[in-house]
């Protein structure tokens, strides 16, 4: 029998157009067979629903934006909304007319700011009789855990009540060990908790200002105050964090507190009355948002929450790229988590009204902690460039350009001093956003890193401050020229990449040439600025350069006042450590083994 050709199942030619039988050939007719019954309908499915997202995140920035105007032009002072009235010494009841407070510092291998944080709770003007402190250490690092002691020691000696505790394990983290200093016998004498993380320094008057709200209005359970960043000029990264907190605190926090007498709680910088607490049913470690659990679970109750704008704390930023997106998964994916396991319990409640169970299905989870991360990766980063691919799909202008415009100026009125890195701080949330949406998928679904715990690093840009520096400015005094290159190149470079972020710095740079080549709308200009910021995210390039003398850096990580080194040993070489890479414990080992040789250390953190 006589062999014939080989068959060829695909036409080789449609609507009149020819096609090579090479792989090229082939792959491009499946294209165009498949394209308008199935890629071109699901593309429009797509764009409906991101347009559809982007108006509701558009409603809930107008109706946010017009909600703090209405505050601030009419609304009353807390003072005057609330009964307030300051607590004053009274000569014959003496300190017996203030509350018993209790202040909880939650610690874990906090060797950076652990000496700060202990004496800015210790510095809290209030009855030392009628103060109780309680410093939570979780660490796991011996040497740690003894400095962390030693200084409550010191204090103690001083005559603050203050108490060190340790756990076995590190059951709940957080939460855990929130939970189990509550159940101290000395506790029932209390009835308020002030609680501050490791990095925040409240001011000696905070108890002060916040305690009087909690006595005179029993309806409260929370008094939260807002943060201040004492690092936000320290690099690029850390002004881009300030922009996003700022909008949470000067709009989302303050307009849940003026409506709805509720507010996420941020875990930290906040006065609770114990007794919400035990009614909400205590901490939970159910998610890795305890914080955001209790406020729930207490407002559901029919507790209210009081949000002080006026009343600042000083904190710390991550100022590293790989602390960032830690914290922003754990911040991504607990909300999310929360809001699958919380839903029907809200819809069940009955002591709350109608509206509050909208507010916090819609607006609080469902808008602000799901659509948010989402529509801006899967609209702005993956559907509108795949529809300069497919032209018969079109994204009308309102949606691609006037939409976002608004929203992002909305979402700059909290920093109006960072107003002429608008355009950096959307190409770096846009990046960003792919870590968000990832993680809310995580908490939705409860994938495997639901309840991934990893604590933000602390850098504590002012354990050695002069007094003569503005706040702000710590770090960056701190901060010169770094002299040398690192050490091992290519593997600390290769450590360094991010490849999510070089793939879509690839998909979205090509598909700039596309625009910038077949297409109308002038979209490459945007697409050519997002690849740059992915691939700039991508090779690690984001965070800051810190160069610290090695009797500086020796003193802040081996915990010692002073290092009585020789000189003239010292100026013999330089060595370069990567702090973003090594634990304290790891620096210390480096800075043991060759503290006879070092003149020098050059930090670089990613």
């Amino acid at each position: 029998m006589e062999e014939g050709q080989g068959k060829v199942f695909i036409p080789d030619t449609k609507n009149g157009v020819s096609y090579n039988y090479d792989m090229g050939g082939q792959m491009q007719m499946i294209l165009d067979v498949i394209k308008a019954p199935l890629i071109v309908p699901l593309l429009k499915f797509s764009v409906y629903v991101c347009l559809g997202m982007s108006l509701m995140l558009f409603m809930e920035r107008v109706y946010m934006g017009v909600i703090i105007v209405l505050i601030k032009l009419f609304w009353k002072k807390p003072e005057k909304r609330y009964n307030y009235e300051p607590f004053e010494d009274d000569e014959e009841l003496g300190s017996l007319n203030f509350p018993t407070v209790l202040v909880q510092v939650p610690m874990y291998n906090e060797k950076e700011v652990y000496k700060v944080s202990i004496g800015a709770a210790c510095g809290l003007s209030w009855p030392i009789d009628r103060l109780v402190i309680q410093i939570l250490d979780d660490s796991t690092d011996p040497v740690v855990k003894q400095m962390v002691e030693q200084e409550c020691q010191r204090w103690a000696s001083k005559g603050l009540n203050i108490t060190y505790q340790i756990r076995e394990n590190r059951k709940g983290y957080k939460a855990g060990a929130l939970k189990e200093g509550l159940k101290r016998s000395y506790v029932k004498h209390c009835e308020y908790v002030a609680i501050f993380d490791s990095d925040f320094r409240p001011e000696p008057d905070f108890l002060k200002c916040a305690i009087p709200f909690l006595a005179g209005n029993p309806e409260l359970a929370l008094v939260q105050a807002r943060w201040r960043f004492v690092n936000s000029n320290e690099c690029l990264l850390t002004r881009m964090q300030e922009m996003s907190l700022d909008y949470h605190f000067k709009v989302e926090q303050e307009v849940g507190s003026a409506t709805h007498a509720f507010f996420g709680f941020n875990g930290t910088a906040g006065v609770w009355r114990i007794a919400a607490i035990n009614e909400a049913g205590g901490w939970k470690d159910r998610t890795t948002v305890e914080d955001m659990d209790l406020a729930v679970r207490a407002s559901l109750r029919g507790w209210k929450f009081l949000y002080l704008g006026d009343l600042e704390v000083k904190s710390e930023l991550p100022s590293t790229l790989r602390a960032f997106r830690f914290q922003q998964h754990r911040w991504s994916c607990g909300p999310a988590n929360l809001f699958r396991k919380m839903v029907m319990e809200i819809i069940r409640n009955k002591k709350v009204r109608f509206w509050k169970k909208v507010y916090l299905i819609y607006s609080f989870f469902f808008v602000r902690k799901i659509i948010a991360h989402m529509v801006t990766f899967s609209f702005y980063c993956f559907v509108l460039p795949l529809t300069i691919l497919v032209p018969e799909v079109h994204v009308p202008i309102w949606g691609a350009v006037y939409i976002p415009s608004i929203i992002t100026i909305l979402n700059s009125v909290g920093t109006p001093r960072s107003l002429h890195l608008l355009l950096y701080w959307i190409l770096f949330e846009n990046v960003m956003s792919l870590h968000r949406t990832k993680a809310t998928l995580i908490g939705l679904f409860e994938a495997g890193r639901v309840n991934e715990w990893v604590v933000t690093e602390k850098l504590g840009d002012s354990v050695s401050n002069n007094n003569k520096n503005k706040p702000g400015d710590a770090a960056t005094k701190n901060k010169i020229n770094v002299t040398k290159a690192i050490k091992n190149t290519r593997s600390k470079f290769l450590e360094r990449l991010n490849l999510l972020e070089l793939v879509f710095a690839a998909f979205l740079f090509f598909i700039g040439c596309y625009d910038y080549v077949h297409g109308k709308n002038n979209y490459f200009v945007y697409l050519f600025l997002q690849a740059i910021t992915f691939a700039i995210v991508g090779f690690g390039y984001v965070g800051t350069i810190i160069l610290i003398s090695f009797p500086e850096l020796s003193a802040n990580y081996l915990g010692c006042e002073k290092c009585n080194l020789d000189e003239s040993v010292l100026k013999e070489l330089e060595e370069v450590i990567d702090v973003a890479r090594m634990t304290p414990a790891d620096i210390s080992n480096v800075l043991i083994k060759n503290s006879r040789k070092k003149e020098k250390a050059v930090i670089k953190l990613l």
